[in-house]
């Protein structure tokens, strides 16, 4: 185990690990190491293992079903919790978390994402912390501590260099051994060491010609080997290849099952004498140690008996929310003074809340800015402005749905509610009384109530039959083919077809229906029933809808302006072309702020988006994704009740100085040509000035720094509040070599966040890290203390800096 010796509790569980294994054959060792269906592995009762239950995923714990009957807490992004620069804060986090995955009978929660923003354009950047490693490491850290203090698993993800979603089944993304290392496994590294993860999950991507879920080097030499990581190492799901080349390159668990490399494909191997029985046996351990760990291995003491004291998701939901919203703009309009507010935007009334793909889940309400601040503020008008939805989107407000499910005869067989317009049933997860081999054909089918009079466009998501019916009358009647045939996921991920459009009257109820033949995909190894209903509201002309939100806001004494991205932007399963915001929301930002000088701007967006206006506008409030209590925070922050807490984790530019945006592959494979130059090391060597540094955030108070005293490598920070209001101040330390010499000019070396009242100090510990003084020597594959002088520099952001003092070393 890195870094620690084994407790009498350790060496307990291990003599029961070993004495489960001893009992078992073969055929048995083999089932286990492969999902039974989604997302379980199979129960053995001859040695007392119950059945390993995994749920994705980082905001919230969906569970193994996709319904809104047993709702999830919804926490901000990862990018949010990223911005909160708080390991202890992200720790809380997971403590909710294992909370939430008891209640729903899940051991393993599969997260936390940690892979890098290495370009802007990385579709799931959302489920990621930062660009830097060391930031992204100890939130990381953080989080497993939390989660795995409530005696759930985790499985640290996507291992590794899986930073972009385009062909991420097939890409071999080319990366230099030092790159790797100062980069892209550093924070796996630095959870392995700081938090003990009970597992990990192996990457889609190839790294340097070697699919990661065969990847002996980086697997069983690094991780294993090196780090001393003793957990569980489970395939990203579907990305197991090969029988043999996955369980000699230490793959433990193929999922989701029940078709996979491993159960009766694995003890063949071993029989005809290709796979060592000892390889299998190495994965039984490993999987029975984390049985043991989570209490589902009989005679095993689970490694948490003490469970945390229960936490409140909702007002943790809206803490780290307020923690994590970054004020990057502040001429004085914020906090909001007495007097007339505009709100302005579809997505002040439309609240995204999260990124879409793997990490959705069903929380049982969502706080719109809309809501809150109409609660918050006594003088508050709403104007829809422009709609960040130029396309149809899965049907949701409004409609109640639910599901049918029939035989080919017609009759029912079951019936299960709908969260939304996107029906996701995955390996069993099915209605009760129906089974794939029965059923037939799927109708979505409830009701409508539009909030608006026009024309309604109505579409469907999916492949294969449908026939929709609005009203009674069918639009549509046929066979929905892929757009491409090459992504398995298609299902998920691909656009709404748009195949009715019909006159309703705001506040009547039309019947809805959508009615799909049930086909099991070919070309995926798991059951999967996936599709949607789409919907997009009346267009108004863009516009008419600016002119009167710009009429609002000339008669209020604040306009506040909600922009967003929307899930055919920011989701898993593909990257972005650009990092504009969707529709007309420039245009209306523009038209806004030239009425009224007093226009604050709150962008909803989970990773970076261009601000072309950001010059012209009086506040500029992040609040990426912020969970489902996201509007409520908003209105702490924007009344002055609370602080905004967050600094960037990801310089924010545009997309033309962006340093690095290449993300598409040539010819299957993707060179990292910038090597160890991304994020704001790139920004740095490219000399190249971002619309807002990597660490910037205001508050609402004023800091100076006093002083800085440096110990050996112990970095004390004294900070006062000058500013009259209590705060938090985020200290942050950067390593700048005198001679870098290939290296980045400054890294971040620490951070701590300290509070003041006004005209108080402060003062940040830090401890700077020995790797901050280390690179990694190819030539020798092993790492390099760099001697010489150091600035160290005390900063509120990479760019400004308070205080610096030199250290030799």
């Amino acid at each position: 185990m890195a870094g620690t010796h084994p407790t009498p509790a350790d060496e307990a569980r291990e003599a029961v690990v070993e004495a489960a294994l001893a009992a078992l054959d073969l055929d048995a060792k083999t089932r286990l190491l492969a999902g039974q269906d989604m997302w379980s592995l199979p129960a053995l009762p001859a040695i007392g293992l119950k059945s390993l239950v995994m749920s994705d995923g980082p905001i919230g714990v969906r569970g193994v079903r996709w319904t809104a009957d047993d709702p999830s807490i919804a926490l901000p992004s990862p990018t949010a919790l990223g911005a909160t620069w708080d390991p202890e804060l992200a720790r809380r986090a997971g403590v909710l978390l294992a909370q939430e995955a008891r209640r729903k009978g899940v051991h393993v929660l599969l997260a936390p994402t940690v892979n890098l923003h290495r370009s802007p354009l990385g579709g799931r950047h959302f489920e990621a912390y930062s660009e830097d490693p060391y930031l992204t490491g100890l939130i990381g850290a953080g989080y497993v501590t939390g989660v795995q203090s409530g005696g759930v698993g985790t499985t640290v993800k996507h291992f590794v260099a899986n930073d972009a979603e385009t062909d991420r089944f097939t890409v071999n993304n080319v990366v230099s051994d030092r790159a790797l290392r100062e980069l892209y496994l550093a924070p796996f590294e630095i959870i392995v060491e700081n938090a003990h993860p009970w597992g990990i999950m192996t990457a889609y991507n190839s790294v340097n010609g070697t699919t990661m879920t065969e990847h002996q080097h980086l697997v069983n030499d690094v991780l294993r080997a090196e780090w001393g990581f003793d957990g569980y190492n489970v395939s990203d799901w579907m990305a197991a290849r090969s029988t043999k080349g996955a369980v000699e390159g230490g793959l433990d668990v193929a999922m989701p099952g029940p078709q996979t490399v491993y159960g009766p494909a694995l003890a063949q191997a071993v029989r005809d004498g290709e796979v060592a029985e000892a390889t299998v046996d190495g994965a039984v351990r490993n999987v029975l140690r984390l049985a043991a760990r989570v209490g589902a291995l009989e005679g095993a003491e689970p490694a948490v008996t003490d469970l945390p004291a229960p936490v409140d998701g909702e007002a943790l939901a809206r803490e780290i929310a307020r923690r994590a919203f970054v004020l990057v703009r502040n001429e004085g309009a914020l906090p909001l003074k007495p007097g007339s507010v505009a709100l302005i935007g579809a997505a002040a009334r439309d609240a995204r809340v999260l990124g879409g793909g793997s990490a959705t889940v069903f929380p049982s309400r969502i706080v719109s800015p809309l809501d809150a601040l109409t609660e918050a503020l006594p003088d508050l008008t709403y104007a829809v402005g422009a709609d960040p939805n130029t396309e149809l989107a899965v049907a949701d407000k409004g409609f109640t749905l639910r599901a049918i499910c029939r035989d080919a005869d017609g009759n029912v067989l079951g019936t299960g509610s709908a969260p939304s317009g996107q029906i996701q049933w995955m390996g069993d997860d099915l209605p009760e009384g129906v089974t794939h081999d029965t059923l037939h054909t799927i109708e979505l089918t409830g009701t409508f109530t539009p909030r608006d009079t026009g024309p309604h466009t109505f579409g469907v998501k999916g492949v294969g039959a449908f026939t929709l019916k609005v009203a009674g009358t069918t639009y549509y009647d046929g066979l929905q083919l892929p757009a491409d045939s090459t992504d398995p996921f298609e299902a998920f991920f691909g656009s709404p077809v748009p195949r009715a459009e019909t006159e309703l009257t705001a506040g009547e109820p039309v019947e809805v229906s959508l009615t799909h033949v049930f086909q099991l995909p070919a070309d995926i190894p798991f059951k999967v029933v996936a599709f949607a209903l789409a919907h997009q509201e009346p267009q108004r002309d863009a516009d008419e809808l600016i002119a009167e939100a710009v009429e609002a806001a000339r008669d209020a004494e604040t306009a506040v302006v909600v922009v967003a991205t929307t899930d055919l932007v920011e989701s898993e399963g593909f990257d972005r072309k650009d990092l504009a915001l969707p529709g007309r929301q420039d245009d209306l930002v523009r038209a806004v702020a030239a009425a009224n000088p007093n226009t604050v701007v709150v962008v909803n967006a989970g990773s970076p988006v261009e601000l072309p206006w950001r010059d012209d506008v009086a506040a500029i409030l992040l609040t990426w994704f912020p969970g489902q209590e996201g509007g409520a925070a908003l209105a702490d922050v924007l009344t002055g009740a609370d602080e905004p807490g967050g600094r960037l984790p990801t310089t924010w530019g545009s997309f033309d100085a962006a340093p690095v945006t290449q993300v598409t592959p040539a010819d299957g494979e993707l060179p990292y040509t910038e090597d160890v130059f991304i994020g704001y090391r790139a920004w740095a060597k490219e000399n190249r000035t971002p619309s807002y540094p990597f660490g910037h955030g205001l508050g609402y108070t004023d800091w100076t720094y006093d002083s800085v005293e440096v110990t050996g490598t112990t970095v004390k920070v004294r900070v006062r509040n000058t500013g009259d209001r209590p705060g938090r101040e985020v200290v942050q330390l950067y390593l700048a070599p005198t001679r870098p010499e290939g290296r980045p000019e400054r890294l971040l070396a620490g951070f701590a966040s300290v509070e003041a009242a006004p005209g108080e100090t402060a003062e940040a510990t830090i401890e700077i890290p020995r790797r901050a003084f280390e690179t990694w020597d190819e030539k020798e594959g092993t790492w390099s203390f760099v001697k010489g002088s150091y600035e160290i520099q005390a900063a509120r952001s990479i760019t400004d800096r308070r205080l610096t003092t030199t250290i030799n070393v």
